[in-house]
């Protein structure tokens, strides 16, 4: 029996569709109830004791049914590849005769290895670009967990939405790459910086497609395209942000993170569809910082001290006071001071804005 087998492949995906795609008919039988079944009893569970483990278990055993399936799939078309492509015979001159696998096998072969990324470069003999792709994408993962386990901080988990762009990316990159060898075109092993700066050094500036993917992290696109003091603010206001949220545990503020990624990446898009056809001025985000250095000096200063309270007086001084006075003084800090000095700085900041607003309307009227 003839089937493509990039086919078979996504539809092993949904259990035992693909295997009587490939008329393994009673694995796929026993695939699809050993997925399903777990999670209907899971239901039926749920509903006979009240809670939801039984159905959590029912989807862990299913979820593991899934992989088994789909790993059997690629087994399977590993081992008889031989029957799902055709092969041509090419003699050479001095009378030999080789076998070729035709271009269906490569394209195959490639699409399923780029599943973990680098490896359908490594298919194609591309080791630098498949290196770069690889580390790029587990040395970030790596990274991201490492320092959210370090700091015990889960708000740096969100940086892992970078990696499903690299593994995107990266299959993109794979089938376009084994679309040129199989066109006859020669493909060279370079990364994916040196493909930037080639293009770069051909239009004499700096690229706008690796400016662009830059700008998916805030403030780094406007420090490649040379705006150092735009892009640090906006890379520090998003670090900044997340960090003091969550530390100080403002949730209702959380929605300040996304404004500043959008306002970032639109900003950013803004100034590579300008580069190269006018100079860019790095023009600070808020310029007050930059004109009022004495403040932020201020600033470090207030969140130095808070930071030697939080940590080193409130854990020696508290039960010292708690056993004299029998006044548990660090409650009272999480529990009422640390929200009234928010609601005090939130109040002081709309009344600042507020007098400032009524002296630019009493200016204008002069």
């Amino acid at each position: 029996m003839s089937f493509n087998p990039v086919l078979a492949f996504f539809l092993s995906f949904i259990p035992g569709v693909g295997h009587f795609y490939v008329n393994r008919k009673v694995r796929g039988f026993l695939y699809g109830i050993g997925a399903v079944g777990p999670v209907l009893i899971g239901i039926f569970g749920t509903f006979m004791v009240g809670y939801d483990d039984p159905l959590f278990i029912g989807f862990i055993f299913a979820f593991f049914v899934v992989v088994i399936n789909v790993l059997d799939m690629i087994i399977f078309l590993l081992r008889n590849n031989k029957h799902n492509q055709n092969q041509h015979v090419i003699q050479t001159e001095e009378g030999q005769v080789l076998s070729v696998r035709t271009d269906d096998s490569d394209r195959f072969f490639t699409i399923i290895l780029s599943f973990i990324p680098g490896l359908g470069h490594f298919q194609l003999g591309l080791i630098n670009r498949g290196l770069t792709f690889l580390i790029g994408f587990f040395g970030l993962g790596t990274m991201v967990v490492f320092i959210s386990a370090f700091t015990n901080q889960g708000a740096f988990m969100v940086f892992l939405g970078i990696l499903p762009i690299i593994w995107v990316y990266n299959m993109f990159d794979a089938v376009q790459l084994v679309g040129k060898k199989l066109r006859g075109e020669k493909i060279e092993d370079k990364t994916i910086i040196e493909d930037f700066e080639e293009t770069r050094r051909e239009q004499g500036r700096k690229s706008k497609t690796l400016a662009t993917v830059l700008a998916i992290f805030p403030g780094a696109g406007h420090l490649y395209l040379g705006l150092q003091k735009r892009g640090i603010q906006l890379m520090a206001a998003f670090l900044f942000a997340i960090y003091i949220l969550d530390v100080l545990r403002l949730s209702l503020f959380l929605f300040l993170i996304p404004i500043i990624w959008f306002y970032s990446f639109f900003d950013a898009l803004q100034k590579v569809s300008k580069h190269g056809e006018e100079e860019l001025e790095d023009v600070p985000v808020v310029s007050y910082i930059v004109n009022h250095q004495k403040w932020v000096g201020i600033g470090l200063i207030t969140l130095g001290l808070y930071y030697l309270m939080v940590n080193v007086v409130l854990p020696t001084v508290g039960p010292m006071v708690s056993r004299v006075f029998n006044f548990d003084i660090q409650y009272f800090y999480y529990t009422y001071f640390q929200g009234t000095i928010i609601c005090i700085l939130l109040i002081g900041g709309g009344l600042k804005l507020m007098v400032g607003s009524k002296k630019r309307k009493e200016n204008d009227a002069k």
